[in-house]
């Protein structure tokens, strides 16, 4: 008699193989990309959450540091979480950690919400090292495809309490309110211009109004739209990922606005400390710093440089 495991069984022994910082048969990736694709597909572009939260920024393949995040935050479904995108790249664990990450959003779907990110394309990934660990782990692009078609169904903002505005990275000039965006068509590849590329790659800005972005992509906004946002849309803060900041996180636009990072030491060689921060369900909010894991003696990670800057 061949014992058919449950859905919960099933995704709690792909958790303890990902905790190992192992990865799954390709046959199990596809498996859980359909799973998160159903959850995914139900939620909205602006995603409501209920404090209490935890807010995590961009972990880029930092397996080991997304560890020591979860051991300063709390582990799910004990804490629930929203992480701000860009879970893949850079890092050396890419497909490990999203794994992790999407099998704990079909595991506990009210629990972890998260958004898309830069990363979270076909385009960037095949740059920046996603698609060729999954080419060298696997020995073919389908991980990859499965991964990348799941990311087209990733929320672009999520609200928590009506009050915090969360978004991988910005402002655009073509959206005034939420009611804009929630009538975006969001499941498809990151486009080159318009609302959804400007809320995925802008940044705020020491300027007034909106300027070119360096990056090739989105704007950079100043003070005065980030206080317009918040302003109409009755919000108390924004909330972004995006930008490596040094001490993990930096209040910008008189405090309107947050920029969050949580890939410490990042690209382990920036000397940052990451930061994540917790909204309790009296509007508390608490930031908490931390650094990177600590290296076990003999696992030197070797630095390579093949991938190009296009900026940190």
């Amino acid at each position: 008699l061949t014992y058919t495991y449950t859905m919960e069984e099933t995704l709690d022994k792909w958790l303890s193989l990902l905790y190992e910082c192992k990865t799954l048969e390709e046959d199990d990736v596809k498996k859980l990309c359909l799973k998160a694709r159903e959850i995914l597909q139900r939620e909205n572009t602006v995603q409501p959450v209920s404090s209490p939260c935890t807010l995590v920024g961009d972990i880029h393949g930092q397996w080991n540091d997304l560890m020591e995040m979860f051991a300063i935050g709390g582990n799910l479904p004990d804490t629930n979480y929203v992480f701000l995108g860009d879970y893949v790249d850079r890092g050396f664990f890419s497909i490990e950690t999203v794994s992790l990450i999407m099998c704990l959003k079909v595991r506990y779907p009210d629990r972890i919400h998260i958004l898309r990110g830069n990363h979270e394309s076909r385009q960037i990934t095949q740059v920046y090292g996603f698609y060729d660990q999954c080419l060298k782990r696997y020995g073919t692009p389908n991980v990859w495809k499965y991964f990348t078609d799941l990311f087209d169904f990733l929320p672009l903002t999520i609200l928590v309490d009506n009050k915090i505005f969360c978004v991988h990275g910005g402002l655009s000039p073509s959206l005034d309110s939420l009611d804009n965006i929630r009538a975006l068509d969001r499941n498809h590849e990151v486009p080159h211009e318009g609302p959804i590329c400007d809320l995925i790659w802008s940044d705020p800005d020491d300027r007034v109004g909106w300027g070119i972005s360096p990056r090739g992509a989105g704007y950079t906004f100043g003070e005065d739209i980030t206080a317009r946002w918040n302003l109409n849309n009755g919000l108390s803060l924004t909330v972004r990922a995006h930008q490596l900041v040094m001490e993990g996180y930096s209040y910008t636009h008189n405090n309107q606005l947050l920029t969050l990072f949580s890939a410490p030491n990042y690209c382990y060689r920036c000397g940052n400390q990451a930061a994540i921060m917790e909204v309790d369900d009296n509007f508390g909010m608490l930031i908490q710093q931390f650094e990177a894991a600590p290296r076990k003696k003999g696992s030197q990670i070797q630095i390579s440089r093949s991938t190009p800057e296009y900026f940190l």
